[in-house]
């Protein structure tokens, strides 16, 4: 991909970005970690109290990339074919029909999926990693580019079902959706809670176009010495005597394609030490096991936070 053509897509990101601004106040930070997620092919979990604009978040930027947008809000009662889609025997053509579910769009969002049970959770699992699901012995590919935008609540409340690491390990990064900051809710209450917007908000971007932004985020150049960086911080998640369980090998590249995205939003077509620090935490943190010799009065959720921040700055960042 030429200069040139990097760059307009740098631009093109640029506004996405903006438009999706005016939607979402106070919430930079999660718009930015998930454009990061889209442009580098990866897939999102939003941890929050019901009512901070989870949804909002997912319908608005399937709105500004003009993709089809797909909603499945989890119960206890959902079954895999739900999700994936059922084969139906049709009298008429005397064959089975695949009838596709709603996993079949560019962003689809699994509302409160730790409400299901892990038997549907698991049904995301072949279509978050490989882009296809299978029913029946037949695959079949999904619409790309094809992102997950997953809520869920506090473990704490009632009705939840803790995500297995195998699910959990899917996705590129997690974050936290908390209540607004500052000014912001002032802002979304002069403007109607953002439904106003939301429905006035004109498409930035198209499927084809986001194809070739992840395209352009894939070359961004990343030095040995970063790659060196990365492993050294994942070692050191294996070797912590903190926690039971490191950072696996996909954790790795998930970091590594997220840094590139990063600083694909910053205008760059080359990493920094500073596109991959702030981006450990969320990348990593929903990845590893706290280990019972580690004390904290954090919350449990907070406390590999905590680990990572420390084995982050314990490890030497490269001139």
């Amino acid at each position: 991909m030429s200069a040139q053509v990097a760059s307009a897509a740098s631009s093109r990101a640029a506004e996405l970005e903006k438009a999706l601004r005016r939607v979402i106040r106070g919430k930079d930070e999660v718009l930015r970690l998930a454009l990061v997620s889209i442009f580098a092919k990866g897939h999102l979990l939003i941890e929050g109290v019901p009512g901070v604009g989870k949804t909002t978040l997912g319908q608005a930027l399937a709105r500004a990339i003009d993709c089809t947008f797909q909603r499945i809000q989890f119960t206890s009662d959902m079954l895999p074919s739900d999700v994936l889609g059922i084969s139906i025997y049709s009298a008429i053509e005397q064959k089975f029909e695949f009838k596709r579910g709603p996993v079949f769009a560019n962003v689809l969002l699994a509302d409160e999926i730790n409400r299901t049970t892990p038997k549907t959770q698991s049904a995301l699992l072949e279509a978050m990693n490989e882009g296809q699901v299978t029913i029946d012995a037949h695959s079949y590919q999904l619409p790309q580019p094809f992102l997950v935008l997953a809520t869920q609540n506090p473990i704490e409340h009632h009705g939840t079902y803790p995500l297995p690491e195998s699910q959990l390990d899917r996705f590129l990064m997690r974050v936290r959706m908390g209540y607004p900051e500052g000014n912001a809710e002032r802002e979304i209450l002069r403007a109607e809670a953002g439904v106003a917007q939301l429905e006035n908000l004109s498409p930035v971007l198209n499927a084809a176009d986001v194809v070739e932004i992840q395209q352009a985020v894939a070359q961004v150049h990343v030095d040995e010495s970063l790659i060196t960086y990365l492993l050294n911080i994942v070692g050191k998640t294996r070797e912590s005597e903190y926690l039971s369980l490191g950072v696996s090998p996909r954790g790795s590249q998930m970091l590594y394609r997220a840094a590139q995205a990063m600083a694909f939003l910053e205008n760059r077509d080359y990493c920094t030490p500073e596109d991959f620090k702030p981006l450990v935490v969320s990348v990593f943190a929903h990845r590893v096991v706290v280990s019972s010799l580690y004390t904290s009065t954090l919350k449990k959720s907070e406390q590999a936070e905590q680990v990572l921040r420390e084995i982050v700055d314990s490890v030497p960042v490269p001139v």
